[in-house]
């Protein structure tokens, strides 16, 4: 048994089945671009990393923290996404990371470094009417001028993001940012830039868009490598055609204690759940510092022997309490699912969310990435 009394199982031959299913669903051409940020989507970014070093093409994270720790195990190319500040950007280089890109002064700031270190690699990021970071169309012309006069910086990429195109019922605003970004790839073409890659397409827009067509070079796959669907929409679309993905992750924790408790008697902070009849209850030692999340208090379910026990009263920071009336020979230690299956039940991403009013992203991604992880 684990000697760790919580911690979140990872499944290597799940994650790799979700890698290759996707891998065999784009062009053969086409470059897997593996997302890792977020704490690999609260699934542990070193324990993924090191799942998939041997078969995905490149690694995206968020930040330059993200990228010190992919560093330390891999060295297969990384795209940093999200936010660098000016005085990190020699140490992006230094560890031969592909930046993204989308304001003059840091272009500036890597020109400067590529004449005394590399040849930075940078991905321009268009705003192609999705209202984030980015350049937009009206302004590229000028960007592209500027980034011309640059000799110590390569053009590795230029990308954007979809905004809405897990709706599969509206195409109507992806189709719109399609045409966007297809004329601002087009004039990179038209000021002489030939050998970069383009990428337009995260999970869900990798099944709606990319289907075996090769129509930009590169896709980052995200919440799917976990497993995970982006939105109802792709699952119910995707699933009847037999397209599977395997959840990545169960967290486990442990009984805490077992007692019983009479008629009449409060469980938790708050009053809020008060025993209608003589109850055994189990205390469960995670709580909203782990990631288990406050809104789940009287509403939520763990699974013990197989099965499903109701969460009772609030959740606290570090435990919560369920009942356990109906399950017989119940102690200490014995394993309690929070997330995945245990026997023939089930406690998905999804339901959690749907119970918290979130989505499937977040109730991951908050895991607590002081939990250990175990790959299995």
């Amino acid at each position: 048994m684990n000697s760790n009394l919580s911690y979140v199982e990872v499944s290597s031959q799940n994650l790799l089945h979700n890698f290759r299913t996707f891998k065999n669903y784009v062009h053969s051409t086409i470059k897997m671009i593996s997302v890792v940020k977020a704490n690999a989507y609260g699934h542990g970014l070193e324990e993924v990393v090191q799942v998939l070093d041997d078969v995905t093409d490149y690694f995206a994270v968020d930040d330059i923290e993200e990228l010190r720790r992919v560093r330390k195990i891999s060295q297969k190319p990384v795209i940093v996404l999200g936010y660098v500040q000016k005085q990190d950007l020699e140490e992006i280089v230094s560890l031969n990371a592909e930046v993204c890109i989308y304001d003059m002064e840091r272009l500036e700031t890597l020109n400067t470094l590529g004449k005394k270190l590399r040849k930075p690699k940078v991905h321009i990021k268009i705003d192609a009417s999705l209202g984030r970071q980015g350049i937009l169309l009206s302004e590229l012309e000028t960007f592209i001028k500027q980034l011309k006069k640059m000799d110590s910086i390569e053009l590795a990429g230029v990308y954007s993001h979809f905004a809405n195109i897990e709706d599969t019922t509206d195409f109507s605003h992806a189709q719109k940012q399609i045409v966007q970004y297809k004329k601002a790839v087009g004039l990179f073409y038209s000021y002489g830039y030939k050998n970069f890659q383009t990428h337009l397409s995260s999970t869900a827009a990798t099944l709606v868009y990319e289907k075996n067509l090769g129509l930009q070079s590169m896709v980052r796959i995200g919440i799917g490598l976990y497993g995970l669907w982006p939105s109802e929409n792709t699952q119910e679309s995707f699933e009847k055609h037999g397209l599977l993905l395997k959840p990545v992750m169960r967290w486990i924790s442990h009984v805490a204690q077992v007692k019983k408790v009479p008629r009449g008697f409060s469980i938790g902070y708050g009053l809020t759940y008060i025993t209608s009849r003589p109850m055994t209850i189990a205390v469960i030692p995670q709580g909203y510092s782990d990631g288990y999340d406050r809104g789940l208090s009287n509403k939520g379910v763990v699974l013990i022997k197989g099965t499903r026990c109701k969460v009772l009263g609030r959740i606290a920071m570090n435990m919560f309490v369920v009942d356990v009336s109906h399950i017989s020979h119940l102690k200490a230690e014995d394993e309690v699912v929070l997330l995945g299956s245990q026997g023939n039940e089930t406690v998905s991403a999804e339901e959690l969310a749907e119970k918290i009013g979130t989505i499937n992203y977040e109730v991951v991604a908050r895991i607590s990435p002081l939990l250990p992880k175990i790959i299995k």
